[in-house]
């Protein structure tokens, strides 16, 4: 037992290799101005820059200032420029990046909070002037009086959302955005690319989609450079959610949406009336 524990642990040295991982501080409250700190770390092919970051935090300077959450990619927390890109920290392999150093940055276009952490305040802000929930001409699936209702999509109308669906506000698009950068009041990529997305849905009945983007400020400042999509963790493209919804508005595409057929749900079902039963 004993040389097979001496042999794993030979395995496990000879796995493990260090890397320098180089980290911006800065600290905008007590305004001490910015510098990068350089710290080794151990790493296996596994390992993630997340995982560097979090034993940089655990075993060498627990100042350092991050934002993670899920570590499996899903809550889009820990974006950060990695070498350079926007990139999750937690879906970013060290041994994928084949270089000696690490450098990490806040994202691009966000104001600093301190060290790698930025204020989303204004990226969401943008995202809540898109209206980003499902609007129709009435209330009939919130009237208690009139029932409750049910919208039937094919899948045909689900894939025309669907991938913009996808979007995990981690705000890298917002980060690599050029036109961002120089107009603050500019929606940004992921706004406009969810605006898409209601637009597209034919559960929503919305007119006035098309009129939030339309001003100097909106749709039209976008100047397709394309590394929003580039640059996005799950591949939700929102260049071309910002070139679709650019079509409808220069009459280019014809917007033929059919809303989607509203079926009452009956809890006391007689299927054959056309009601679906919710107990069934």
């Amino acid at each position: 037992m004993s040389n097979t524990a001496d042999n794993n642990n030979n395995d496990n040295n000879i796995n493990e290799q260090r890397i320098a991982l180089k980290v911006y501080r800065e600290n905008r409250s007590q305004k001490t101005g910015s510098h990068y700190d350089t710290f080794e770390v151990p790493y296996r092919k596994w390992t993630t820059v997340l995982d560097a970051l979090l034993y940089v935090k655990s075993y060498i300077d627990t100042s350092v200032a991050i934002r993670y959450s899920c570590r499996m990619a899903s809550c889009g927390s820990c974006g950060m420029k990695i070498n350079g890109i926007p990139k999750l920290a937690c879906y970013t392999k060290i041994s994928e990046l084949e270089t000696s150093t690490i450098e990490c940055e806040p994202l691009p276009n966000f104001p600093i909070i301190r060290d790698l952490v930025t204020d989303f305040s204004r990226f969401f802000t943008h995202h809540k002037d898109m209206q980003p929930y499902l609007q129709a001409k009435d209330n009939l699936e919130t009237d208690t009086n009139k029932g409750t209702f049910a919208f039937y999509q094919s899948p045909e109308d689900v894939d025309k959302y669907l991938q913009f669906s996808y979007c995990i506000k981690c705000g890298l698009c917002y980060s690599a955005c050029p036109t961002v950068g120089t107009d603050m009041k500019f929606p940004g990529p992921q706004a406009l690319a969810q605006q898409y997305r209601y637009f597209a849905d034919t559960r929503d009945e919305s007119k006035n989609r098309l009129d939030i983007v339309d001003d100097r400020h909106g749709i039209w400042r976008c100047h397709f450079a394309g590394s929003c999509s580039k640059v996005c963790p799950k591949g939700v493209d929102p260049a071309l959610g910002i070139q679709l919804l650019r079509s409808y508005m220069l009459g280019i595409s014809k917007n033929d949406k059919v809303p989607a057929k509203r079926i009452e749900i009956n809890n006391n079902a007689n299927t054959e009336d056309g009601t679906i039963d919710s107990n069934s």
